[in-house]
């Protein structure tokens, strides 16, 4: 009896998780979009635009492994409820200016710290707790739901952004953003966070160990598991090639080839759809049974994806037809990242102690960031001195190879004992089927 109602709690929370983190996507795009277009409205200026960025990206990047090591050490839901009430208190605070004052960018930039803040803590603490709040059979149904709820938000944040932003004023929206960061507060407060969570109880007279001794141990754990670290090294490693695809994509669609704005977010809309409808298909499907071989020929193909994004300056095409191809190309490209993503996040959940989760995912998350725009500018340079072409290619190839080598058969065969070489083909469609 006890078993059942622990399920029906989780079918609970796999629905309070979705519905939270949809109102917390949501509001975040609908957010930035608002604020970035008055920015640019207000000032006219690309110097205060990329300066309220980095006031997003760089504090997420600097407090990432201390979100990690409180994740591991305190209460998750305290957490994730503290963190969204910061969130309802801080857009309060830029109401409060903007009615008294008048908005100014120092407003603007602290509010969009403060903000970056929260969803780091929240997010990371939110990604550790999956294991806790689902039961082992649905981890990936509640990834895909997450992913739902993400992709969900970016189809429908810039159209639902513009909307408010011409028919209500900046107060009236930071008041509906504000209502709808209180929901997601009430929604996160019913949740039980430990409901099949394995957490070390903590033993009384055990000494306490410093946030420092914490984090090394962190990558001491990491060091002991050579699977997770060849999983941390290749998601490492594509995020940083796929600068090539991020600087390169816009460039050579605005630049090269003259696509129309409109057309331009069409095949960026493109890219959210294919990651909606790759989300539902794994939340209604059985798990994966082999998920680090398909996220291995996954990212295979994203590579040969990023290549084929060079095609057109190669090949002469009729406007309309350079429009279909990258509209379909990114549609390609948001269901291969839902299949490298899904089920390697699930992968990890079960694979990573429970005690140990915060610190690994914000390592992992710390690593990402700080490569991102690393990655960014060395190809922002590469495309002002070499041919698009030639850098698409080159970094394509590479993608191909470091996955080659990081996950090469012996590693997918530590991941999955069960996996037979000599059955390839076989073994690969029933991990499909």
């Amino acid at each position: 009896m006890e078993e059942a109602n622990k399920l029906k709690k989780a079918t609970y929370h796999l629905w309070t998780f979705t519905i939270s983190k949809l109102i917390s996507s949501f509001g975040s795009q609908v957010y930035t979009f608002a604020i970035s277009f008055y920015i640019l409205q207000m000032t006219g200026s690309a110097t205060s635009f990329a300066t309220n960025l980095i006031c997003n990206v760089l504090p997420r990047t600097l407090v990432s492994p201390f979100a990690g090591y409180a994740a591991d050490k305190y209460s998750r839901k305290m957490i994730v409820i503290i963190a969204q009430i910061g969130t309802t208190i801080a857009i309060g605070g830029l109401l409060v200016v903007s009615l008294t004052s008048g908005l100014s960018l120092a407003a603007i930039y602290v509010t969009t710290i403060i903000l970056s803040l929260t969803s780091t803590f929240s997010g990371v603490t939110f990604t550790s707790s999956i294991s806790g709040l689902v039961d082992g059979a649905r981890i990936q149904k509640a990834m895909s739901m997450n992913q739902m709820s993400i992709s969900f938000a970016s189809i429908g944040s810039p159209a639902v952004g513009g909307l408010l932003y011409g028919a209500v004023s900046m107060p009236v929206f930071l008041i509906i953003y504000m209502i709808a960061s209180s929901i997601a507060v009430i929604l996160e407060s019913t949740m039980n966070f430990n409901l099949f969570a394995n957490r070390k109880k903590k033993v009384e007279g055990e000494r306490k160990e410093s946030m420092w001794q914490s984090m090394k141990a962190g990558f001491s754990y990491l060091k002991l598991q050579p699977l997770i670290m060849a999983m941390i090294w290749i998601a490492l490693l594509v995020n940083f090639l796929f600068g090539a695809f991020e600087v390169g994509y816009s460039f050579i669609l605005i630049e090269k080839l003259k696509i129309a704005s409109n057309h331009f977010g069409f095949t960026q809309g493109a890219l959210a759809v294919g990651m909606l409808l790759m989300s539902i298909y794994f939340s209604v499907r059985k798990e994966v049974r082999f998920p680090f071989l398909v996220s291995k020929r996954g990212i295979m193909c994203m590579g040969m994806l990023m290549g084929g994004v060079a095609i057109p300056l190669l090949v002469t095409m009729p406007y309309t037809i350079i429009f279909s191809y990258y509209a379909i190309l990114m549609f390609a490209f948001g269901v291969m990242i839902i299949i490298v993503n899904t089920p390697l996040q699930v992968f990890m959940q079960k694979q990573i102690d429970d005690d140990f989760k915060g610190r690994v995912f914000s390592i992992l998350e710390t690593m990402a960031m700080a490569l991102m725009p690393l990655g960014m500018v060395l190809y922002g340079v590469l495309y002002d001195v070499i041919p698009a072409q030639w850098v698409l290619f080159l970094s394509s190839a590479v993608l191909i190879g470091v996955v080659l080598i990081l996950a090469r058969p012996s590693v997918v065969r530590k991941a999955h004992p069960e996996y037979r070489e000599t059955n390839v083909i076989k073994e690969e469609a029933k991990s499909f089927s």
